[in-house]
């Protein structure tokens, strides 16, 4: 029973560390909206995303380390590919059009996951 408590709470860890990126991206994405332009809000998120998710990679993996690069990466992505589909895309902006954006959705998903991956490899090394 101790083990099986002890798997929950470090899945509890990682996924509450992928949703502290996701926050971060979301917070930078509606201040973007609010003070600029949609494409300079969106090439702002670009740059800061990865950034973002290395901080709490960095956090993450020196202080649990409770998953491989690959699993973190994997499950960060997982995590920020999901809340932007049901929340952002279904439920806020009921619209998937966000989706055909290079700039908006897809360089930052590269760019999450990359992130967190040679992080994580640079960490365990």
């Amino acid at each position: 029973m101790q083990n099986e408590v002890s798997r929950v709470k470090k899945a509890i860890t990682v996924i509450i560390f992928g949703l502290i990126g996701q926050a971060l991206c979301w917070i930078t994405m509606n201040v973007g909206f609010a003070i600029t332009t949609e494409i300079i809000a969106l090439i702002i998120h670009a740059i800061l995303a990865p950034v973002f998710f290395f901080m709490v990679s960095v956090i993450y993996f020196k202080k649990f380390n409770y998953t491989t690069p690959i699993i973190t990466a994997i499950i960060f992505i997982s995590i920020v590919v999901s809340m932007d589909f049901f929340i952002v895309a279904l439920l806020i902006e009921q619209s998937f059009d966000m989706f055909l954006s290079p700039i908006g959705t897809w360089a930052p998903f590269t760019m999450i996951f990359l992130s967190t991956l040679i992080t994580g490899k640079l960490i365990n090394r």
